[in-house]
C-alpha cells in the first residue's frame, strides 16, 4: 500500500526571535544606541554590609552624577542573584541620547547558577517594562567571564522566549540585541558561540514543543526534522507508514494506527570533524508523540489541554542534535525519534491487542495511554541492534508519576551504570536543569508480566519505576539512561530562565554531557 498523501508543509506564522549577542570591549556607556545599561550588583561582605557595584558603575556615577548606592540603600537592595533595581534616565545624555535605564543586577554568590538567574531577570526586566528596547549593553557577564558568560546568556535567552498566535502578534517583545562591555572579542567568541547555541537549543525545544498539533503531525514534525538536519549538516533518514511496516516497527505503527495522519520514525545522525573508526557512537532516543489522547484510555479533558507537548523528547532530541557540532560534541550521536498520533477512531488500539515490537519482543496494551514506552521500544530494540551504540539515552514526557513523585521544578532519570548516573546528574545541575536519580528496582519486575506476551504496557505503580523496567528490556546490558521529563515538561509559572508553558527541558543537560571534553569517559568500561 503507497503511503498516504497529505498536504504541504504547513509553515509558523512570524514569530519572537531570540535576542542577537555581541562582544565589545568598550565600557558599557560607549555602546551606540544603549536604551539600557546594565550593571553588576555583589553582596558586602559581611553580614549587613552594604552592596558593590561591579565593573562600569564608576563611569555611570560620574556622567549621570548618581550615587547609585545610595540608591541600592534607599531600595534596601542584598545584591542577591536577580534582583533588580532601576534608574530612570528619560532624557538621556548628549552622547547617548537613547539611554533610558540603568538597571543595576543582584549576581548573589557569582555562581553559574547566580549568572543564569541575573540574566532571566535582566531579561524581564527589559522585556516587561520597556517592549520597544532595541539594545542593552551590560557588564554583569564581564565579572567572571569564563563561568558567568554562557549561564548569563542562556538565562536571558530562555527568559525571553515567547510564542503567539494572536493575529496583532506577541504582547511581550524582548530586547532585539545584547551588547556583553567590557569584553575582548577575540578572547570570548568561542564562549558566547557555544552559550548561543546552548540558548538556541533551549530556544528551538521550546519552539516545537509550543506549536499546537493541528499543525503539529507526525508528517510536519519529519520535515522539521528533515530541515534541522539541512541547517546543522546532519545526516537524515525517515521512515514512513510502509517501510515501518516493512520493518517490523509494530509498536510506532500500533499507536499511530487510529490517526488520519500516519507515524514517522525519523534518524538523524552527527559525525565530529576528527571521528575515526575508534570514535563511539552515543544514540539519544526523544518521544514524539504529537498529541496524546490517551486513546480508547482516554484522558480526562483537562488532562490533555497541554498535550501538544508530549513530544518534548523528540523536540529535545532535535534541538540537541542542531547544536552538536557548536559545542564541540567529540563523539558520534545519532538521534532517533518514533513519531506517532495517539488518537481515537475505529481503528485504535484496544486494552488487550498485542503489538510486536522491532526485534520480535511483544506487548499485550492493557493501557493505551501508556503510549509512549511503545513507541520509544521500537527505537531502542533498533539502536541496539543496528547502530552499536557504546550509549544509549532516552527522554521522554513518559509519566504522571514522576511528576506526583518530584513536583514541577526536577526532573526524573534512570540509569544502569553508575559512571553515567552520575555524568547525566552533574550534566542537570551545570546547566540548570537538575535531575534526580530514581532506582531500577527490580522488585517490581514482576508487574511487567503478561499471560499473552512478553510484556504489559500498563503494569501501574509506581508508574515511572514500571516505565523504565519496560524500557530496561529494550537496550540489553548497552550503558543506558532513561530520563523522564514529564514533571518539568510544562512551567505553571513564569520563574527564572522558565516562562510559563512548554520548557524544553532536557536539551542543555544533554548538551553540557555531550559538549564536555570526554563525555564518555569511565562510562563504557566503567560499572
Amino acid at each position: 500500500m503507497p503511503p498516504t498523501e497529505h498536504p504541504a508543509h504547513p509553515t509558523l506564522p512570524p514569530q519572537v526571535s531570540p535576542p542577537r549577542f555581541a562582544l565589545s570591549a568598550e565600557r558599557p556607556l560607549a555602546v551606540d544606541g544603549a536604551d539600557v545599561v546594565a550593571l553588576p550588583v555583589l553582596p558586602g561582605e559581611g553580614d549587613g554590609a552594604a552592596p558593590l557595584l561591579g565593573p562600569g558603575a564608576e563611569e555611570v556615577t560620574d556622567r549621570l552624577g548618581v550615587d547609585l548606592l545610595a540608591l541600592l540603600e534607599s531600595e534596601r537592595a542584598t545584591g542577591r542573584a536577580g534582583q533588580v533595581v532601576t534608574y530612570p534616565v528619560p532624557l538621556g545624555t548628549p552622547d547617548q541620547p537613547a539611554l533610558r535605564r540603568v538597571l543595576l543586577v543582584g549576581v548573589g554568590e557569582q555562581r553559574p547558577a547566580d549568572f543564569r538567574k541575573a540574566g532571566a531577570a535582566l531579561a524581564r526586566a527589559v522585556t516587561d517594562t520597556s517592549p520597544d528596547t532595541s539594545t542593552v549593553a551590560t557588564t554583569v557577564p564581564a565579572l567572571d567571564p569564563d563561568h558567568g558568560l554562557e549561564p548569563f546568556v542562556v538565562g536571558f535567552v530562555l527568559a525571553s522566549f515567547g510564542f503567539s498566535w494572536r493575529s496583532t502578534g506577541p504582547e511581550r517583545l524582548p530586547a532585539e540585541q545584547v551588547v556583553l562591555a567590557a569584553l575582548e572579542p577575540a578572547a570570548y567568541d568561542a564562549a558566547l558561540d557555544r552559550a548561543r547555541a546552548v540558548a538556541g537549543a533551549g530556544w528551538r525545544a521550546r519552539t516545537l514543543a509550543t506549536v499546537p498539533s493541528n499543525l503539529k503531525n507526525p508528517v510536519w514534525l519529519a520535515e522539521e526534522a528533515r530541515r534541522v538536519a539541512g541547517e546543522a549538516g546532519l545526516g537524515f533518514r525517515v521512515w514512513d507508514e510502509q517501510q515501518l511496516a516493512e520493518e517490523g516497527f509494530g509498536g510506532i505503527l500500533g499507536v499511530g494506527q487510529a490517526s488520519a495522519t500516519p507515524p514517522r520514525l525519523v534518524q538523524l545522525e552527527y559525525t565530529p570533524p576528527l571521528a575515526g573508526r575508534g570514535t563511539p557512537t552515543v544514540v539519544l532516543v526523544g518521544k514524539g508523540i504529537t498529541f496524546d489522547t490517551g486513546g480508547l484510555s482516554i484522558k480526562p479533558a483537562q488532562a490533555m489541554t497541554n498535550m501538544k507537548r508530549d513530544m518534548t523528547g523528540g523536540a529535545v532530541v532535535l534541538a540537541t542534535m542542531a547544536a552538536l557540532a557548536d559545542v564541540g560534541c567529540p563523539v558520534r550521536v545519532v538521534g532517533l525519534v518514533p513519531m506517532a498520533e495517539n488518537a481515537v477512531s475505529g481503528n485504535a488500539l484496544r486494552p488487550g491487542d498485542v503489538v510486536r515490537h522491532w526485534g520480535g519482543r511483544t506487548t499485550e496494551i492493557t493501557n493505551t495511554d501508556a503510549e509512549g514506552r511503545v513507541v520509544m521500544a521500537d527505537a531502542l530494540a533498533y539502536a541496539v541492534a543496528e547502530l552499536d551504540p557504546a550509549v544509549v539515552v532516552d527522554v521522554a514526557t513518559l509519566t504522571g508519576a514522576m511528576k506526583v513523585a518530584l513536583g514541577q521544578q526536577v526532573g526524573g532519570f534512570f540509569a544502569n551504570r553508575e559512571v553515567l548516573a552520575a555524568a547525566i546528574a552533574a550534566a542537570g545541575e551545570a546547566a540548570g536543569e537538575p535531575l534526580w536519580r530514581m532506582p531500577l528496582a527490580a522488585v517490581y519486575e514482576d508487574k511487567l508480566a503478561s499471560k499473552v506476551a512478553d510484556a504489559d504496557n500498563g503494569a501501574g505503580g509506581p508508574g515511572a519505576i514500571t516505565a523504565a523496567l519496560f524500557l530496561q528490556h529494550f537496550v540489553g546490558d548497552v550503558p543506558w539512561a532513561h530520563l523522564d521529563v514529564a514533571s518539568v515538561g510544562d512551567a505553571p509559572a513564569e520563574m527564572d530562565e522558565w516562562t510559563e508553558g512548554p520548557t524544553g527541558f532536557g536539551a542543555r543537560a544533554l548538551l553540557a554531557w555531550l559538549g564536555g571534553e570526554a563525555p564518555l569517559d569511565g562510562i563504557v568500561a566503567g560499572s
